[in-house]
């Protein structure tokens, strides 16, 4: 039996989904915010002594061969409590059964959780990458004035987060990678307000997304500079005409990309890179656990194939 930790409205897992039906592979889907409609139970011993219930099936810790940690939502009670504190209590209690659910699940993950968590770390990305030997830009994460000067005085420079993305609130918002002209004095007590990112700008050819699914490596050229608006950030602007294209990298970097990942302990991983105008490739960042269903969409590459095929070498162990 195949696990698949998501939520309802995750397009991703319907990929997944999708391929195991094809194949008669047995599964269950977890849409995590659902489990307070659900009966759990859970033994000290073993750790495979456990159960979960949810719209008539039970799937039983015995049972779970492997398992695909994608988008888990918040549980959500269809009659939440009206006090505070009481919310918070209920709140953190199913995000603790959870957690234990997870470490339960050691060895049957695609990409554990806690795999995935460190691997966000985006120094310690550039790091190894510069360890493994990737062409990376310039860049200092920074609160320091004067500290992303030294980035922005030296030619052209971006600017990007180095967690959050995404501001929620009432006006939801996104924070993309932008091109930072000049940085003036009074600009330093906002900068001084949280860390971020001020990198050397590689003058773009296009933009590379690398899926890497075990020793499968789909690299794809984005080309980015054929839009004004997605020149910078190619996911500024939703533009559904965006050219997307099957390439092949050079062995040497495909061979980094696989490196990397077993650096990190991943076996699933979204690598973007940069192709400059000489055609020399610039390592960005990877995100352990980031989209590919619109790259299938785009390319054909059988992304969820090779995720399902993964998944089955798992569970053959």
């Amino acid at each position: 039996m195949l696990l698949l930790v998501t939520n309802c409205r995750d397009i991703t897992t319907d990929f997944v989904v999708a391929e195991l039906k094809r194949r008669s592979l047995p599964f269950f889907r977890l849409n995590t915010e659902l489990l307070p409609q659900a009966l759990c139970v859970m033994d000290g011993y073993p750790r495979t002594a456990w159960s979960i219930t949810l719209e008539g099936k039970t799937i039983r810790g015995d049972q779970i061969r492997a398992s695909y940690f994608r988008r888990p939502g918040a549980p959500a009670s269809l009659n939440p409590p009206k006090d505070s504190g009481e919310q918070a209590y209920v709140d953190a209690e199913w995000g603790s059964l959870l957690k234990s659910l997870y470490a339960r699940l050691d060895g049957t993950w695609l990409n554990s959780p806690t795999a995935i968590f460190l691997s966000e770390d985006k120094p310690r990305q550039l790091m190894l990458a510069h360890q493994l030997g990737f062409n990376v830009p310039f860049a200092k994460i920074t609160n320091d004035i004067a500290a992303a000067r030294r980035v922005t005085q030296a030619g052209p420079a971006i600017g990007k987060p180095l967690r959050q993305a995404l501001l929620s609130g009432g006006q939801e918002r996104v924070i993309f990678t932008t091109r930072l002209e000049r940085i003036l004095d009074e600009d330093a007590a906002a900068i001084s307000m949280a860390p971020f990112i001020v990198q050397t700008e590689v003058i773009k050819k296009y933009d590379i997304r690398v899926t890497v699914v075990g020793a499968k490596v789909f690299a794809t050229a984005i080309w980015s500079q054929e839009h004004q608006e997605t020149e910078v950030d190619w996911r500024q602007g939703s533009r559904p005409d965006l050219k997307h294209e099957q390439i092949q990298l050079p062995k040497l970097v495909e061979q980094q990309c696989l490196n990397f990942l077993s650096a990190l302990g991943l076996r699933y991983g979204a690598i973007d890179l940069i192709c400059d105008r000489e055609d020399k490739l610039w390592f960005l960042e990877i995100n352990p656990n980031g989209q590919w269903a619109w790259i299938e969409n785009m390319t054909g590459f059988p992304i969820s194939s090779a995720i399902v095929d993964e998944l089955e070498e798992i569970a053959r162990v």
